[in-house]
């Protein structure tokens, strides 16, 4: 039985000024809200003068028991951080990008990151998500134990395309070192 579990996450997203010759502003996510309540739409929660900041969506995080080696892994780390998924939105959107997904996996986040068309950014993951994060782990991770494969002596110049197929060869010629 797969064991996993599911936390609401609030994404603040920040809209900023940049002085590039391609862009006036860039959208990216700056802080996680953990069990953040739902919302219909963004709410602003700050302004200055060159950014703004909104509470973007509330969308679940969930950790699940056989990915227990990636959470460890970002605990581990210098600091541990939630990976936060963002998709532009089409032009027919009121909002420039939306809320994917929320991660505690590195490993998740680089599979996203392969794409290319979606943003990955890195937040610091708030104390009292440690601690969640920290007892998940600490109550499904279960180590593993290095397996090193035997190395089979396997002849090369033996196997060539185009020759019987290997399984008729071997019963041709016998066991090699003990194996059939």
């Amino acid at each position: 039985m797969t064991v996993t579990v599911s936390v609401p996450i609030g994404v603040v997203i920040a809209r900023e000024d940049v002085d590039s010759k391609w862009e006036d502003h860039v959208w990216r996510p700056i802080a996680v809200l953990p069990g953040a309540g739902e919302i219909d739409a963004w709410i602003e929660i700050g302004r200055g003068e060159g950014w703004e900041h909104y509470h973007a969506d509330t969308v679940p995080m969930e950790l699940f028991g056989k990915e227990t080696h990636s959470y460890k892994y970002n605990l581990e780390g210098r600091e541990p951080v939630v990976y936060v998924v963002l998709s532009d939105d089409d032009d027919e959107s009121e909002n420039p990008v939306s809320v994917h997904l929320v991660t505690a996996s590195p490993y998740e986040a680089a599979d996203y990151l392969d794409s290319g068309e979606l943003i990955v950014e890195p937040v610091v993951m708030p104390p009292e998500l440690v601690a969640f994060v920290s007892d998940f782990v600490e109550k499904h991770h279960v180590e593993e134990k290095f397996k090193k494969r035997k190395n089979t002596k396997v002849r090369p110049e033996e196997y060539k395309f185009g020759q019987e197929p290997i399984f008729e060869m071997r019963k041709r010629m016998g066991p090699v070192n003990g194996h059939e």
